[in-house]
């Protein structure tokens, strides 16, 4: 099984058009030791050829440019992407479905009830496509394992998170199974495991099981504290209240990895632009490594 991270940052990507903040300043000044990210996806294939894309970011085209494996040019119109999984209904996780138009056939399009009702009504993305190439809507099960046709060699896992439906959902605030998932790839000759979960609000029994039986985590990375926003006057909101689980602090992500066995590859993903683990000299950073925690970055791979 073999993973390509396409992009490693949360929603507005690093840096951020209008952000100013001390890592988005300080890397278009050189400030900082870093480097740029684009938002949150990821393409995981069980063959080397045929590729499933969780999530089509906003900075698809640019992603696939920067992968050509996903472009195989076998065809005068051609794509090794042979399906996409969508996680949740959120702008920075489906935007890039628009710039998927000119494919030949439907994509098929697997996601949850509740997605394809907050991207159907809530932000109509799928009744756009209809005009273009269309989607081919497949149900995702939650708790039961899946197979993906044209997706050789890999299974799938997915179980619902806690965490918060986009703005224009009408589950916004009350949450409902499905409206945020996390999902384990599995090899299906090996048998190894990672478990994905970009927006991670919660640490339920389920979600730590999964998170247990994994060979690799690629989890939230979102915030380094529960109030980053808020001291920083960019939003009235905590990390918890936006759905996604801080790394430091009480019942931080810290904590449950560290509880992980050692043998288990811990990668942070869905970086947001203030975190500061984003400074590779910063203080955050070097404790991350100390404890053995990754930060995932574009081009990044995942092989197991």
């Amino acid at each position: 099984m073999r993973i390509h991270v396409l992009g490693s940052a949360a929603g507005g990507g690093f840096p951020q058009w209008n952000c100013n903040c001390t890592n988005c300043d300080g890397v278009r000044k050189g400030r900082i030791r870093t480097s740029a990210r684009t938002q949150s996806s990821i393409a995981a294939s069980g063959d080397g050829e045929s590729w499933v894309l969780f999530n089509a970011s906003p900075d698809v085209l640019q992603q696939i440019r920067s992968f050509p494996a996903l472009q195989p040019a076998r065809a005068l119109r051609d794509t090794a992407i042979a399906a996409i999984v969508l996680i949740d209904a959120q702008i920075d996780h489906t935007t890039g479905l628009y710039m998927l138009r000119e494919h030949r056939k439907p994509w098929p399009v697997w996601c949850t009830p509740g997605v394809r009702e907050d991207l159907s009504v809530g932000n109509p993305i799928f009744g756009v496509l209809a005009h273009y190439a269309g989607v081919d809507w497949r149900a995702l099960p939650l708790d039961d394992r899946f197979s993906i046709d044209g997706a050789p060699g890999l299974a799938f896992e997915a179980l619902s998170l806690t965490s918060n439906a986009p703005p224009y959902s009408p589950h916004r605030d009350k949450p409902q199974p499905g409206d945020n998932i996390g999902v384990t790839l599995v090899d299906a000759t090996s048998g190894k495991r990672v478990f994905y979960a970009p927006g991670l609000g919660e640490m339920e029994a389920h979600v730590w099981t999964a998170m247990q039986r994994a060979d690799c985590v690629l989890v939230d990375g979102t915030l380094w504290t529960d109030d980053e926003m808020i001291r920083l006057g960019a939003s009235s909101k905590t990390s918890r209240a936006m759905g996604h689980l801080p790394q430091s602090g009480p019942g931080g992500m810290l904590e449950w990895l560290e509880k992980l066995p050692r043998t288990t590859r811990k990668v942070l993903i869905h970086i947001n632009n203030t975190n500061p683990i984003l400074d590779e000299d910063s203080p955050q950073r070097a404790e991350l490594s100390a404890r053995g925690i990754e930060v995932a970055f574009d081009g990044m791979e995942i092989a197991l």
